[in-house]
């Protein structure tokens, strides 16, 4: 079992690097096509390589069936091919059931039975299996008494979905986790399967490598829409692929435009010179920078220990063994003081009652993390919760992006209401890792067929947006 683990992991290694000796020379990521400019046709262009439109991809090609003659032409392009600003490979790589919007927990539970099962979707034949590096561990999210009925409420319409979720009193958790301080907990929620977290760059290279071996294409460039004063009506979406640190770039025939280029995919209609009227509404994603750190503490709560959500929104889980850990926490939306950077990280746990809130979202410009906001907002509210935190000693960091849906925290995903061709899968803010499977099969669906058939997601289209109408998930972490 040992040998077949490490040899999956030469295997890896063997398809992400150069060749020995090549420097770097002619290597191309797995799933980019050879040639590096786009073909000059295509049935359906994918913006964005991120495992949403991996996903996608993937789905078009699985449920076109036999119908087609020929086969259909999908063309993937990704503007960042090593996937150094991808969201996707830069999360915390957890699924869970516990949402507060219906639609949220059916796409989990597909999501969480299409990862069960991922090798017999997946798999590629004459290639190893594929091993996610799934584990399990349930979400537990603690409610404040202001927030207890809210979370109750949520709960029982987790368990309607047919979601596995528990109720736990403060004498309950301090019983299963004695670790942690429960003084100011009112009831918590426990996931008690399909829960739990794995390798977001796995499973978007199995994605990658099943959809290539299906026939889609890949390339790398930014696309843009040339739309003019002159489109056609209907109006549809060209699409133009530049090319990388190029002024060159390639117009690409299509049919369809998918839009699912997460923390960007706001920006694809925001050129200059486009007709105003046929953007609207805007589509309301925007990157929104989020830090991720690691630490060790040898104390800690140890292998009992959940995806802990805690009232304060910081959140953390392990991360492997011995002791290590990883979390983070999103800005409040509120500041009513700012920042007071002279008390230091111990003072703030000992006076819990000080803690401040940051207003201000972190400069989405670049991926340079702020370890004072460890220091001062997230450490002080770990250490509240888990007193072994206390003594903790900061390992690592990184920043990733949510592509971050400012009118409700939800994705967008369907057809624009004025450009016939084009579709949207983006806007999850946080959660379209876990989605992913279930969001392309869904757009799949609309693309192929024009309705949706697995899961009725019409609420998550564009009409809400036209008409102004909300559907706030307050799951979001």
């Amino acid at each position: 079992e040992l040998g077949q683990s490490l040899e999956r992991m030469a295997q890896t290694l063997r398809d992400q690097l150069p060749a020995a000796g090549s420097a770097g020379r002619g290597w191309i990521p797995p799933g980019t096509h050879p040639d590096p400019r786009p073909p000059d046709e295509a049935d359906v262009v994918v913006v964005g390589g991120g495992v949403v439109g991996w996903s996608v991809a993937y789905w078009l090609k699985v449920l076109e069936g036999r119908r087609r003659r020929h086969g259909m032409r999908v063309l993937v392009v990704e503007r960042d091919p090593m996937y150094s600003r991808a969201s996707t490979v830069l999360s915390a790589g957890g699924i869970r059931q516990q949402f507060s919007l219906r639609e949220n927990i059916q796409m989990s539970r597909f999501s969480a039975s299409f990862l069960r099962n991922i090798n017999e979707y997946l798999g590629v034949p004459n290639e190893p299996p594929i091993d996610i590096q799934f584990r399990p561990g349930g979400y537990l999210f603690l409610a404040s008494p202001q927030n207890a009925a809210a979370l109750e409420a949520t709960v029982q319409l987790q368990r309607d979905e047919g979601a596995q979720v528990t109720l736990l009193s403060p004498t309950q958790l301090k019983e299963k986790f004695p670790w942690m301080n429960t003084e100011d907990v009112a009831v918590a929620s426990y996931g008690l399967e399909d829960e739990g977290w794995f390798d977001p760059w796995t499973l978007l290279n199995a994605f990658r490598r099943k959809a290539t071996s299906l026939g889609v294409q890949s390339c790398s460039g930014e696309v843009r829409v040339p739309l003019s004063p002159c489109s056609p009506d209907p109006p549809s979406v060209p699409s133009q692929v530049h090319m990388p640190d190029s002024l060159e770039y390639q117009p690409v025939a299509c049919a369809i435009v998918v839009n699912a280029a997460g923390a960007w995919a706001g920006k694809l209609l925001e050129a200059e010179g486009l007709p105003r009227g046929l953007c609207r509404p805007p589509l309301p994603i925007q990157p929104r920078k989020r830090y991720v750190f690691t630490w060790h503490c040898p104390n800690g709560p140890g292998l009992s220990c959940p995806f802990l959500i805690d009232t304060s929104g910081a959140y953390f889980r392990p991360d492997g063994a011995a002791g290590n850990y990883l979390g983070g926490m999103s800005p409040p939306e509120v500041s009513p003081q700012g920042p007071l950077r002279s008390l230091t990280p111990l003072f703030l746990i000992r006076h819990p009652q000080l803690i401040l809130f940051q207003e201000e979202e972190p400069d989405p410009s670049d991926l340079s993390v702020d370890h004072d906001y460890f220091q001062e907002q997230i450490w002080p509210r770990l250490a509240r919760r888990v007193p072994a935190f206390e003594s903790l000693r900061v390992r690592g960091s990184w920043a990733g992006y949510y592509d971050y849906n400012t009118f409700d925290q939800n994705g967008v995903l369907g057809p624009h209401p004025r450009l016939e061709n084009l579709f949207s899968a983006a806007g999850f803010s946080g959660h379209g890792l876990q989605h992913a499977p279930a969001a392309g099969r869904a757009l799949a669906e609309l693309v192929l067929r024009g309705r949706f058939e697995t899961l009725d997601l019409r609420r998550l289209g564009w009409n809400r947006l036209l008409d102004g109408e909300p559907l706030q998930e307050h799951g979001v972490v």
